[in-house]
């Protein structure tokens, strides 16, 4: 089952493509018509190829990888940060500062100061700096927030993205594919779609069609962690049983063992007991 009707597609104006002069000619062969001087996306096709995105957003999730949400374009920014959360993923949506995946190190650095002033500033420490000093921190800690907020969790590289805009966000996708990070992202009529791993044709600009993209990958991540942890958790338990039953058979064979060494030394005192009433007689 399509995890969104062509009907759903339609009404989020996911067909929706730019104008004819904008096109990349790589989007050719998801394009189903021109109208009006605007390129009509095939639906059928976004419908399939969402279904492949999901499906690998899942299977990444399910192996315990992270997926940085992208989307830094006003209509996006809310529906991404909400999705991301509700899946418990690291997002990005007020700006994508360069090497934040090429230059993690530094990025690292950032994020652990963010994490002191936040611990300073609960614990009252700040609370007792001079007034320039404390605004200064707090001018400091507003703008690692507002940059870094969402990845405050990331403690390492994601193992995919969701991108959004692929032109808006042609430096975290270009960082990804140095990288090799798997990326699924929405494709509209004016992307080369060669860029991505998981193409998705669709309008990127309206906020209805990026909501509805963006909820179906977070559906599909929130499966796949509860796949992920029924498959980890069978696994636990299918190593516990070996555990057990591997404790149960050294037992067993060393009472065996213990069994034959007791006949051995009976049968070797009988020996020595018959041989000792042979000397005697």
């Amino acid at each position: 089952m399509a995890r969104a009707s062509l009907e759903d597609l339609l009404r989020a104006g996911a067909h929706f493509g730019h104008l004819t002069s904008r096109w990349n000619p790589k989007m050719a062969p998801y394009i189903f018509m021109q109208r009006n001087g605007i390129h009509i996306l095939d639906l059928k096709q976004t419908q399939q190829l969402l279904d492949d995105a999901a499906d690998a957003a899942g299977r990444f999730a399910a192996k315990g990888r992270k997926i940085l949400f992208i989307g830094t374009k006003k209509q996006a920014q809310s529906v991404v940060r909400e999705e991301a959360e509700r899946a418990g993923m690291p997002f990005v949506v007020d700006r994508w500062q360069g090497g934040m995946m090429t230059n993690f190190a530094t990025i690292r650095g950032s994020l652990r100061r963010m994490e002191t002033l936040r611990r300073e500033e609960a614990d009252g420490t700040t609370a007792q700096l001079k007034k320039k000093e404390r605004l200064m921190r707090s001018r400091e800690l507003e703008k690692l927030d507002r940059v870094l907020g969402g990845i405050s969790d990331m403690g390492k590289l994601p193992g995919a993205v969701f991108v959004v805009d692929v032109k808006r966000e042609h430096i975290a996708v270009d960082e990804a594919r140095k990288l090799n990070i798997p990326i699924i992202a929405l494709v509209d009529s004016n992307v080369d779609p060669d860029l991505v791993d998981f193409p998705i044709p669709a309008n990127d600009d309206a906020m209805k069609s990026v909501a509805l993209f963006t909820r179906v990958i977070a559906d599909a991540i929130i499966e796949g962690q509860k796949a992920g942890a029924i498959e980890r958790d069978a696994a636990v338990a299918e190593a516990q049983k070996r555990a057990v039953e591997d404790e149960k058979a050294d037992t067993e064979e060393a009472a065996q063992e213990e069994e034959v060494t007791t006949m051995a030394d009976a049968e070797t005192e009988a020996k020595v007991e018959a041989a000792q009433a042979r000397s005697a007689s």
